[in-house]
């Protein structure tokens, strides 16, 4: 059953195609020379310690004020570990990222649906119960956290390598139930859902894009990933595959997201992740953006920054 306060959080209107703004790539690569809709923030990369008196980190301050004087800005929250089971009330979301996406002005906030407390923090490949209890348990803590935020919170499907033990169903009946119980909305990851899809026995894509509500989709990342030791990561180092093109030029053909965001970044998830930089990459980080935006002029006309740019 949806909470009787899910009405008052619309779906934002379509902003365009940006990119996330990684710090671990600001050395070589020049983000703010882009023509972009908008940037993708990391709420974790510039919050203050929860130990501090600062909401923002001070040296972060700037960036973002410089930032918001381009184009406007998303908040995406990867570590607050609001779906973990300490008090949400002493979590980084609500200690830190409420005020933050506050602070930004975000239209909603993204938010990465997986496990994680203070004790535990590697948690990038450790995907929810998928199970009935922790549909309820999830969705109460998600519909408190999007009244604390004042916004849409759009979770984020995660890319994992072995199911959670205990799961009922599949990842996408997961996400539907929860959006649907707690009021929310979905940010899909179609390079997560593809990554799965070669690293998980019986995933379906077929199956998973059917089953969630795309009319939901506030947001979508893309990306692309390598091969390692037999199995395929997110790990944001290469060219987005032709089978995530695939997917998001039929994914527009079913609905319209409002914001369409590509993700690449430095050494993070690994030590063999491979290392971006030089001419050769950055080219390949405008074409992709190129692309992605030329899907979208085909199936929506020109966004903000192509308008401008024109």
């Amino acid at each position: 059953m949806t909470t009787p306060h899910a009405a008052a959080f619309r779906k934002p209107a379509p902003l365009g195609v940006g990119i996330q703004y990684n710090p671990e790539i600001l050395d070589w690569f020049p983000f703010e020379e882009l023509e972009v809709d908008f940037f993708e923030v990391l709420l974790d990369n510039v919050m203050a310690p929860l130990d501090g008196p600062h909401i923002v980190k001070p040296a972060s301050k700037k960036m973002l004020d410089r930032l918001r004087a381009k184009c406007p800005l998303l908040a995406h929250s990867n570590y607050g570990c609001e779906f973990g089971f300490s008090a949400l009330e002493n979590s980084a979301a609500v200690r830190r990222h409420v005020a933050l996406a506050k602070m930004i002005d975000s239209p909603w906030v993204a938010d990465h649906c997986f496990y994680g407390d203070e004790s535990w923090l590697d948690i990038w490949s450790s995907p929810l119960q998928f199970s009935h209890a922790e549909v309820a348990r999830c969705a109460e803590r998600a519909a408190r956290l999007q009244d604390l935020y004042g916004m849409p919170l759009a979770h984020e499907n995660a890319a994992y390598y072995l199911p959670c033990p205990g799961a009922e169903m599949r990842e996408a009946e997961f996400m539907a139930r929860l959006v649907e119980r707690a009021g929310t909305y979905l940010h899909l990851d179609l390079h997560n859902i593809y990554a799965n899809s070669l690293n998980l026995p019986g995933f379906d894509l077929k199956n998973y894009m059917n089953t969630i509500p795309l009319e939901r989709v506030i947001a979508v990342h893309l990306a692309g990933g390598s091969w390692h030791e037999g199995v395929y990561h997110d790990w944001h180092d290469s060219r987005i595959p032709p089978q995530v093109w695939d997917l998001y030029d039929e994914l527009l053909e079913r609905t319209q997201p409002s914001a369409i965001t590509l993700e690449y970044q430095g050494q993070a998830h690994h030590p063999d992740t491979r290392v971006l930089g030089g001419q050769e990459d950055g080219d390949m980080i405008r074409a992709d953006l190129n692309h992605a935006r030329s899907v979208w002029q085909r199936h929506f006309g020109a966004s903000a920054a192509s308008r401008v740019a024109a």
